[in-house]
Protein backbone atom coordinates (compact mmCIF):
# COMPACT_ATOMS: atom_id res chain seq x y z
CA UNK A 1 0.00 0.00 0.00
CA UNK A 2 1.65 3.26 -1.19
CA UNK A 3 0.04 6.45 0.30
CA UNK A 4 0.01 9.49 -1.88
CA UNK A 5 -2.15 12.23 -0.41
CA UNK A 6 -4.41 13.08 1.85
CA UNK A 7 -7.55 15.41 1.68
CA UNK A 8 -6.15 18.06 3.86
CA UNK A 9 -5.69 21.61 2.31
CA UNK A 10 -2.61 23.73 3.16
CA UNK A 11 -2.74 27.23 3.41
CA UNK A 12 1.58 27.66 3.47
CA UNK A 13 3.60 26.07 1.90
CA UNK A 14 5.64 23.13 3.50
CA UNK A 15 9.00 24.88 3.59
CA UNK A 16 10.93 23.05 5.28
CA UNK A 17 9.38 19.92 4.41
CA UNK A 18 10.83 20.47 1.16
CA UNK A 19 14.14 20.86 1.90
CA UNK A 20 14.31 17.60 4.28
CA UNK A 21 13.02 16.10 1.09
CA UNK A 22 15.47 17.48 -0.85
CA UNK A 23 18.63 17.21 1.89
CA UNK A 24 17.96 13.87 2.30
CA UNK A 25 18.26 13.07 -1.54
CA UNK A 26 21.26 14.80 -1.84
CA UNK A 27 22.74 12.98 1.15
CA UNK A 28 21.99 9.70 -0.46
CA UNK A 29 23.58 10.46 -3.88
CA UNK A 30 26.62 11.24 -1.83
CA UNK A 31 26.31 7.73 -0.47
CA UNK A 32 26.02 6.54 -3.83
CA UNK A 33 29.15 7.81 -4.48
CA UNK A 34 30.96 7.20 -1.76
CA UNK A 35 30.04 3.19 -2.27
CA UNK A 36 31.35 3.74 -6.17
CA UNK A 37 34.56 5.25 -4.71
CA UNK A 38 34.91 2.17 -1.54
CA UNK A 39 34.69 4.93 1.28
CA UNK A 40 31.34 4.78 2.51
CA UNK A 41 31.93 2.32 5.33
CA UNK A 42 34.43 4.59 6.68
CA UNK A 43 32.02 7.59 6.32
CA UNK A 44 29.06 6.03 8.15
CA UNK A 45 31.16 3.84 10.85
CA UNK A 46 32.12 7.35 11.50
CA UNK A 47 28.83 9.61 11.78
CA UNK A 48 26.03 6.48 12.14
CA UNK A 49 24.74 6.36 15.83
CA UNK A 50 27.05 3.35 17.03
CA UNK A 51 25.54 2.49 20.91
CA UNK A 52 28.77 1.02 21.94
CA UNK A 53 31.16 4.18 21.36
CA UNK A 54 28.92 6.34 22.64
CA UNK A 55 28.20 4.65 26.00
CA UNK A 56 32.08 3.79 26.01
CA UNK A 57 32.94 7.68 25.65
CA UNK A 58 30.43 8.71 28.48
CA UNK A 59 31.87 5.76 30.95
CA UNK A 60 35.60 7.23 29.75
CA UNK A 61 34.35 10.76 30.24
CA UNK A 62 33.20 10.48 33.83
CA UNK A 63 35.26 8.37 35.75
CA UNK A 64 38.80 8.21 33.73
CA UNK A 65 39.11 11.22 31.60
CA UNK A 66 38.13 14.62 30.97
CA UNK A 67 39.23 14.86 27.53
CA UNK A 68 36.90 12.23 26.51
CA UNK A 69 33.91 15.03 26.78
CA UNK A 70 35.35 15.67 23.31
CA UNK A 71 34.09 12.81 21.85
CA UNK A 72 31.07 12.52 23.78
CA UNK A 73 30.21 15.70 21.88
CA UNK A 74 31.00 14.11 18.31
CA UNK A 75 29.34 11.60 19.24
CA UNK A 76 26.40 13.28 20.42
CA UNK A 77 26.13 15.00 16.98
CA UNK A 78 25.99 12.48 15.32
CA UNK A 79 22.46 11.69 16.48
CA UNK A 80 21.48 14.37 14.46
CA UNK A 81 23.86 13.56 11.36
CA UNK A 82 22.65 10.08 11.22
CA UNK A 83 19.05 11.06 10.57
CA UNK A 84 20.06 12.13 7.35
CA UNK A 85 21.67 8.88 6.44
CA UNK A 86 20.19 6.16 4.81
CA UNK A 87 21.11 2.01 4.31
CA UNK A 88 18.95 1.04 1.58
CA UNK A 89 17.18 2.21 -1.55
CA UNK A 90 13.92 1.27 0.09
CA UNK A 91 14.24 2.53 3.42
CA UNK A 92 14.69 6.14 2.02
CA UNK A 93 12.19 5.88 -0.93
CA UNK A 94 9.72 5.04 2.60
CA UNK A 95 10.52 7.43 4.58
CA UNK A 96 10.49 9.97 2.30
CA UNK A 97 7.12 8.77 0.58
CA UNK A 98 5.91 9.52 4.58
CA UNK A 99 7.23 12.59 4.93
CA UNK A 100 5.91 13.85 2.02
CA UNK A 101 2.27 13.08 2.51
CA UNK A 102 2.20 13.50 6.12
CA UNK A 103 5.11 16.33 6.55
CA UNK A 104 3.58 19.31 4.75
CA UNK A 105 0.04 18.76 6.48
CA UNK A 106 2.13 18.38 10.18
CA UNK A 107 4.30 21.71 9.31
CA UNK A 108 1.02 23.59 7.91
CA UNK A 109 -0.21 23.45 11.55
CA UNK A 110 3.17 23.57 13.80
CA UNK A 111 4.37 26.30 11.18
CA UNK A 112 8.08 25.94 10.35
CA UNK A 113 10.18 26.41 12.88
CA UNK A 114 8.23 24.02 15.40
CA UNK A 115 8.15 21.27 12.50
CA UNK A 116 11.74 21.17 12.02
CA UNK A 117 12.48 20.74 15.87
CA UNK A 118 9.89 18.06 15.84
CA UNK A 119 11.68 16.28 13.27
CA UNK A 120 15.32 16.60 14.66
CA UNK A 121 14.28 15.80 18.30
CA UNK A 122 12.05 12.80 17.39
CA UNK A 123 14.82 11.11 15.12
CA UNK A 124 17.45 12.03 17.53
CA UNK A 125 15.69 11.03 20.99
CA UNK A 126 14.74 7.75 18.81
CA UNK A 127 18.36 6.92 18.29
CA UNK A 128 19.12 8.18 21.86
CA UNK A 129 16.84 5.65 22.82
CA UNK A 130 18.24 2.71 20.88
CA UNK A 131 21.59 3.37 22.20
CA UNK A 132 19.99 2.72 25.75
CA UNK A 133 18.74 -0.12 24.36
CA UNK A 134 21.47 -2.07 23.67
CA UNK A 135 24.74 0.11 24.69
CA UNK A 136 27.43 -2.50 23.35
CA UNK A 137 26.12 -2.73 19.97
CA UNK A 138 28.69 -1.95 17.53
CA UNK A 139 27.01 -1.48 14.25
CA UNK A 140 26.01 1.83 13.03
CA UNK A 141 22.27 3.09 13.19
CA UNK A 142 21.52 5.28 10.76
CA UNK A 143 18.31 6.79 8.82
CA UNK A 144 15.35 9.06 9.18
CA UNK A 145 12.43 6.52 10.46
CA UNK A 146 12.43 7.90 14.31
CA UNK A 147 12.14 11.68 12.57
CA UNK A 148 9.12 10.25 10.68
CA UNK A 149 7.40 8.46 13.23
CA UNK A 150 7.74 11.39 14.82
CA UNK A 151 5.59 13.62 11.82
CA UNK A 152 3.71 10.37 11.58
CA UNK A 153 2.47 10.60 15.85
CA UNK A 154 2.19 14.37 14.80
CA UNK A 155 -0.39 14.14 12.31
CA UNK A 156 -2.67 11.34 13.54
CA UNK A 157 -2.69 12.65 16.66
CA UNK A 158 -4.76 15.79 15.28
CA UNK A 159 -6.20 13.74 11.92
CA UNK A 160 -6.76 10.29 12.94
CA UNK A 161 -9.43 9.74 10.13
CA UNK A 162 -8.18 11.82 7.67
CA UNK A 163 -8.37 9.81 4.59
CA UNK A 164 -5.19 9.32 2.83
CA UNK A 165 -5.53 8.26 -0.78
CA UNK A 166 -3.43 5.17 -1.73
CA UNK A 167 -2.46 2.79 -4.04
CA UNK A 168 -2.97 -0.88 -4.06
CA UNK A 169 -0.65 -2.36 -6.17
CA UNK A 170 -1.53 -6.12 -6.91
CA UNK A 171 0.89 -7.40 -9.70
CA UNK A 172 0.15 -5.13 -12.68
CA UNK A 173 -2.65 -3.29 -11.59
CA UNK A 174 -2.96 -0.11 -9.26
CA UNK A 175 -5.64 -0.17 -7.68
CA UNK A 176 -6.40 3.68 -6.20
CA UNK A 177 -8.04 3.08 -2.70
CA UNK A 178 -8.91 5.71 0.06
CA UNK A 179 -7.61 4.26 3.75
CA UNK A 180 -7.81 6.30 7.41
CA UNK A 181 -4.61 8.14 8.65
CA UNK A 182 -4.73 5.78 11.54
CA UNK A 183 -4.06 2.64 9.58
CA UNK A 184 -0.75 3.93 8.72
CA UNK A 185 0.70 4.19 12.24
CA UNK A 186 0.31 0.08 11.71
CA UNK A 187 1.50 -0.16 7.71
CA UNK A 188 4.61 2.37 9.24
CA UNK A 189 6.40 -0.51 11.12
CA UNK A 190 5.07 -3.32 8.84
CA UNK A 191 6.87 -1.76 5.67
CA UNK A 192 9.99 -1.14 7.79
CA UNK A 193 10.46 -5.12 7.20
CA UNK A 194 11.36 -4.59 3.50
CA UNK A 195 13.73 -1.68 4.37
CA UNK A 196 16.66 -4.14 3.65
CA UNK A 197 15.80 -4.18 0.23
CA UNK A 198 18.66 -2.69 -2.03
CA UNK A 199 20.80 -1.85 0.77
CA UNK A 200 23.85 0.08 0.17
CA UNK A 201 27.48 -1.98 0.18
CA UNK A 202 28.22 -0.41 4.15
CA UNK A 203 31.52 -2.59 5.35
CA UNK A 204 32.55 -4.17 7.87
CA UNK A 205 29.27 -5.80 8.94
CA UNK A 206 26.01 -3.38 7.26
CA UNK A 207 23.97 -1.20 9.63
CA UNK A 208 20.59 -1.41 11.44
CA UNK A 209 20.97 -4.60 13.11
CA UNK A 210 19.04 -3.60 16.01
CA UNK A 211 16.71 -4.88 17.98
CA UNK A 212 15.61 -1.51 20.25
CA UNK A 213 14.18 0.11 16.91
CA UNK A 214 10.54 -0.79 17.89
CA UNK A 215 10.79 1.32 21.53
CA UNK A 216 13.13 4.40 19.52
CA UNK A 217 9.73 4.46 17.03
CA UNK A 218 7.28 4.48 19.76
CA UNK A 219 8.70 6.93 21.85
CA UNK A 220 9.55 9.37 18.47
CA UNK A 221 5.44 8.45 17.75
CA UNK A 222 4.86 10.33 21.30
CA UNK A 223 7.24 13.13 20.90
CA UNK A 224 5.02 13.85 17.59
CA UNK A 225 1.71 13.27 19.56
CA UNK A 226 3.29 15.40 22.55
CA UNK A 227 3.89 18.23 19.79
CA UNK A 228 1.19 18.55 18.78
CA UNK A 229 -1.18 18.85 21.87
CA UNK A 230 1.25 21.77 22.49
CA UNK A 231 -0.14 23.30 19.59
CA UNK A 232 -3.64 23.02 20.61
Amino acid sequence: MIPISDNICCRNKPIINYWLIGINIAVFLWELQLEFSGSLGDFVNSWGVIPAQISGAITNALFYNNAAWIIVIWRTFSLLVAIFLHGSFSQILGNLLFLWVFGKTVENILGHRRYLGLYLAAGAIASLIQVLAEPSLTVPLIGGNGAIAGVLGAYIIKFPKAKIDTILPLIILYIPIQLPAFFYLFWWFVQQLFYGIGSLNIPPVGVNQSGGVFWGQVVAILIGAGFMRLKR
